[in-house]
């Protein structure tokens, strides 16, 4: 069935009203998950945009795509509002029973969203098997039926759009590289293998004095939170840190009147760091948990990186160019803030820190958790969204990952642990583009690179082309280099 596309006019006038509709979702999304809002309510915004996010509008954008890469994205975005539209109702259920569901553990009231604080911040082994062990619970009896619903609906409107299933859609139609990314994971698996068995299990005897073999899913947020370097983080210190830093790249973080940092403890904030960018450039939220210890220094710097991105774009680009583009982009800038936390160099500069390089050793290796964890995530995933039943992969999903970690997840996180729209190939991607861009600050630079003004005029009139190139075409012209994910565990090699 033939479509005739939308005129230049009528394109702009999508791109317009898409601006406002994602304002409005990114402002209920900040509210609902900062824990100043009790339900998420998406149907009333969706409901203000109807034509939008109907199968029409995606089908008409798709036949408008050309040679313009602005198109592309458009049609991409269209596609995901489509899919939206259809996973609205589940993505607020699950979001109102994340906020409304308590367990009880040794006798004490937990809210859901807060018991993976409570498991890293629990001393006690046995306690932290438990309240994983309620987790899992509600999970598995609340969430998996709606996410596992959400996810059938997402198959069946990647289908009404007319690809064979929701890998097609996003491999072959919207044309995101996943078949050499996946290839680039594998290697990248065989060849860190005896690293992290090696580096894996001296930092579980470390921080929770079990080696990787004797090692449980309910050790792993207690190693990552890393306790035992708690005084060496205050929370007091945190957002000073933060602004002396940025102060030294040149920006005033306090002056900046677009950039909102929401770092209260409030019982219903989602314990996942995020940064919501309702406006760009104009109105940018930086949100966190705080939990305490170095995880929440990495989240700050984190979400800062993204802030900061979303803050300097330049107005006059076009919506896509400000809201859609490639998010291995600002996924990779959020990393290099985030890494300077880990950076010997930087502590030494802006902490009073003793054994800078042994921490840097220890978090190298949860750097290779988290990178052998996603490659893992996305063989997974390209193997759930090739198939037409989400709830035959559980076991595949448990052998995947166990495989990558030697720890086993729980099965109830196989639907709940995948992000829409292969996500997990932005943060690999992102990964590799941050340890070859930092590698290029250096060499020009020097080792402080983070204290020298240059090198912030730099990532400003690079931050200042929002999303507009991809993160192989940013590095291709800041570095000449091609992005490589040896590039990541090359990186982390250097701290062991």
């Amino acid at each position: 069935m033939s479509v005739e596309a939308p005129t230049n006019v009528q394109l702009d006038e999508i791109r317009r009203q898409a601006d406002r509709f994602v304002c409005e979702l990114n402002e209920e999304l900040y509210r609902h998950y900062a824990g100043l809002k009790e339900t998420l309510e998406l149907a009333a915004i969706y409901a203000r945009y109807p034509e939008l996010t109907s199968i029409e509008t995606a089908r008409a954008v798709g036949a408008a795509v050309d040679g313009d890469v602005r198109t592309r994205w458009l049609w991409r975005f269209a596609c995901e509002g489509y899919l939206g539209e259809r996973t609205k109702a589940h993505e607020e259920r699950v979001a109102a029973l994340e906020a409304e569901l308590v367990t009880e553990v040794d006798g004490e009231p937990i809210p859901f969203r807060m018991l993976r604080p409570a498991i890293a911040n629990e001393p006690d082994r046995a306690r932290r098997r438990r309240l994983e062990e309620a987790r899992s619970a509600l999970v598995e009896a609340h969430l998996v039926p709606l996410q596992l619903e959400r996810q059938r609906e997402a198959f069946a409107g990647a289908r009404a759009l007319g690809a064979d299933s929701y890998l097609e859609l996003y491999r072959d139609r919207l044309g995101v590289e996943l078949d050499r990314l996946a290839e680039q994971c594998r290697a990248l698996l065989d060849e860190t293998e005896s690293l992290w068995l090696r580096a894996g299990d001296r930092l579980f005897r470390e921080r929770v004095g079990v080696g990787l073999e004797e090692a449980e899913r309910w050790d792993v947020p207690r190693v990552q939170r890393a306790p035992t370097w708690d005084g060496q983080f205050p929370g007091t210190a945190m957002t000073a840190a933060l602004e002396a830093t940025l102060a030294e790249l040149g920006i005033d973080l306090r002056a900046q009147e677009n950039v909102r940092l929401d770092i209260e403890h409030r019982p219903r904030k989602s314990p996942r760091a995020f940064c919501a960018p309702i406006e760009v450039p104009s109105r940018v939220m930086l949100v966190i948990q705080p939990i305490g210890g170095a995880d929440d220094w990495f989240a700050l710097f984190h979400e800062a990186g993204h802030a900061e991105h979303f803050a300097h774009a330049s107005a006059e680009l076009s919506f896509e160019e400000r809201r859609l583009g490639d998010d291995a982009v600002t996924e990779g800038w959020a990393a290099l803030l985030e890494r300077l936390v880990r950076d010997p160099a930087w502590l030494t500069r802006r902490l009073d820190f003793s054994r800078p390089e042994d921490f840097a050793r220890e978090e190298a290796a949860t750097e290779l958790w988290y990178l052998r964890r996603y490659c893992a995530k996305l063989l997974y995933e390209l193997e759930l969204h090739a198939s037409d039943e989400p709830e035959r992969l559980r076991d595949r999903y448990v052998e995947l990952l166990t495989d990558a970690l030697e720890i086993a997840p729980s099965a109830s996180d196989f639907v709940g642990d995948v992000d829409p729209g292969f996500y997990a190939s932005s943060y690999l991607r992102s990964w590799a583009f941050e340890a070859q861009l930092r590698d290029f600050l250096r060499d020009e630079f020097g080792s402080r690179w983070f204290a020298r003004r240059e090198a912030g005029g730099l990532l400003r009139e690079l931050w200042s082309l929002g999303q507009r190139p991809t993160a192989e075409e940013l590095l291709a012209d800041a570095t000449g280099q091609t992005l490589e994910m040896a590039a990541a565990a090359e990186r982390i090699r250097e701290s062991f």
